[in-house]
C-alpha cells in the first residue's frame, strides 16, 4: 500500500525530536469530527470481538475500517515519514479508558516491555476525549531517551508491574501532554512517560498506536496477530503482514 505521505514536519521540527524524543501535538481532525468517530467505536468496534481473543480493545485496525483508516492517516504518516523513510508498518493498536479513579501508570520507557528485534518503534498517542491534568494526561520527560533506564518492581497501586527506577527519573522536568479530541503526539520507544490516577469525575478515552519499520522483526501478540504497511512496502519479508480491512 502506498499511503499520501503529508504534511512533513519541518526541518526543525525533525530536530526537536532527535533533541527530545517526543513531538507534537498535532492535530488529526477537529473535536467534533473525533466525537463522531469515537460514537462508532464505542456503538460498532469494541462490543464486537477482534483478532485477540478477549481483547476487544486491541488490533482493531485488522477488523474495522473507521480503526484503520485513523491508523493510515496521513496526518501521522507523513510526520512519521519525516523521520524514518516512507515505508512505514503498524503493529499494534490500543483503545484505553482510565475511567474516574483508574489506577496511575508509573514512570516507565515502553522498550522495557516489548522484544521487538532491533527495538525500534514510534507510538502516535491519539486523544478521544479531552485530555488535561484533572483527568490524568500523559507526563513525558523530553531528552530522557538518551538512555536505557532500569525497571524495578511497581507497588499494587500502580497499573503496571513494573516502572522506572525511580532514582533515575526527575519529574520536574516533566511536560504535561494536554490534548483535544482528535489531537495527537509522537514519541520514541525509549521516552520516559507516566499517567497520574484519574482523579476527575470524566473518562481518558485515547487510542495508542505503535510503527516500526519493516525489516524489524516482531513477534506475534496472537494466533491472529498480523502487520499491515500503512505506507512503502516491505522488502525484507521478516513479518507476515495483511492487507487492510476493507472501507
Amino acid at each position: 500500500m502506498t499511503a499520501t505521505l503529508a504534511p512533513a514536519l519541518t526541518k526543525e521540527e525533525v530536530e526537536r525530536f532527535h533533541t527530545d524524543g517526543v513531538i507534537g501535538p498535532f492535530a488529526i481532525c477537529p473535536p467534533e469530527e473525533m466525537a463522531a468517530i469515537r460514537a462508532r467505536i464505542a456503538d460498532e468496534v469494541l462490543p464486537t470481538d477482534g483478532p485477540w481473543e478477549k481483547h476487544p480493545e486491541q488490533l482493531r485496525h485488522q477488523d474495522r475500517r473507521v480503526v484503520y483508516d485513523l491508523v493510515a492517516h496521513p496526518e501521522i504518516t507523513g510526520r512519521i515519514a519525516s523521520l524514518w523513510g516512507p515505508d512505514i508498518l503498524v503493529w499494534r493498536s490500543n483503545f484505553f479508558d482510565k475511567a474516574p479513579g483508574g489506577k496511575a501508570v508509573p514512570w516507565h520507557q515502553d522498550v522495557n516491555y516489548w522484544h521487538l528485534d532491533p527495538p525500534l518503534n514510534l507510538t502516535a498517542w491519539m486523544a478521544l476525549d479531552d485530555v488535561d491534568e484533572e483527568n490524568a494526561c500523559v507526563q513525558v520527560i523530553p531528552g530522557s531517551h538518551t538512555k536505557v533506564i532500569r525497571h524495578v518492581r511497581a507497588g499494587s497501586e500502580m497499573h503496571f508491574e513494573e516502572m522506572a527506577d525511580p532514582a533515575a527519573v526527575d519529574p520536574s522536568k516533566a511536560v504535561k501532554m494536554v490534548l483535544k479530541p482528535g489531537e495527537f503526539f509522537l514519541f520514541n520507544e525509549r521516552v520516559l512517560h507516566y499517567s497520574a490516577p484519574n482523579t476527575s469525575n470524566r473518562h481518558r478515552k485515547c487510542m495508542v498506536l505503535r510503527y516500526s519499520l519493516p525489516f524489524v522483526k516482531i513477534p506475534p501478540l496472537c494466533p491472529a496477530h498480523r502487520l499491515m504497511m500503512v505506507s512503502g512496502t516491505d522488502r525484507f519479508g521478516v513479518n507476515a503482514f495483511a492487507e487492510a480491512p476493507r472501507a
